[in-house]
């Protein structure tokens, strides 16, 4: 299968495209970096992406931004950012790029823990998490030609913990997250949210 990974340069993304690399044709989208380049917050990037690339098996999107602040900070823009990178970004990507998937192919997003564990500071990105898992359930309802897609929830990142300086909160390897992407792209659910905990 041809699968771009978008976010492909992040922790996450590069855990997945080294899971995937060995079966697949991969093809690494970053922001700034990569063998194309896409800002997902513009609908505009995005479809000049799908043109580009032509027809593709499978996205996996790894990418998004999202403000973690108190409830008392956040501010129209630390919402409207997450709103139009991590939610409608994902979203677009789906809703520009179907027409380039072949028939049975897939789309694979990512949500967060925080939907459904909420913690102080989390407001935005809960709520922005637990958009993206509504949508994909819908849409799944919807999408032609056999299309499938899913949403990836992962817990905390240890990479991610480590380089924060976090100490106290029990993170998973970037590489046993990833399987979770693998077991979408290459699996037949569609109109999931996968729990990646069920991969440790």
């Amino acid at each position: 299968m041809r699968v771009v990974v978008i976010g492909a340069t992040g922790t996450i993304g590069k855990a997945v495209v080294q899971q995937l690399a060995g079966r697949h044709e991969v093809v690494n989208v970053g922001h700034n970096s990569g063998e194309f380049r896409v800002d997902i917050a513009s609908a505009g990037s995005i479809k000049a992406l799908f043109d580009k690339l032509g027809p593709v098996d499978a996205v996996v999107s790894t990418a998004g931004s999202a403000v973690f602040k108190s409830f008392e900070e956040l501010t129209d823009a630390d919402y409207a950012l997450g709103l139009a990178n991590k939610l409608m970004g994902q979203v677009n990507l789906v809703r520009l790029g179907y027409r380039s998937i072949r028939d049975g192919g897939s789309f694979t997003l990512t949500s967060g823990v925080l939907s459904r564990e909420p913690m102080k500071g989390s407001a935005s990105i809960s709520m922005i998490n637990a958009g993206v898992e509504g949508f994909v359930r819908a849409a799944a309802l919807e999408l032609p030609r056999g299309i499938r897609v899913n949403v990836v929830s992962p817990p905390w990142v240890q990479e991610t913990l480590d380089a924060l300086g976090m100490k106290g909160i029990q993170g998973m390897p970037a590489m046993n997250v990833a399987l979770a992407y693998v077991d979408s792209v290459e699996g037949k659910k569609t109109g999931t949210v996968i729990e990646v905990r069920a991969f440790a």
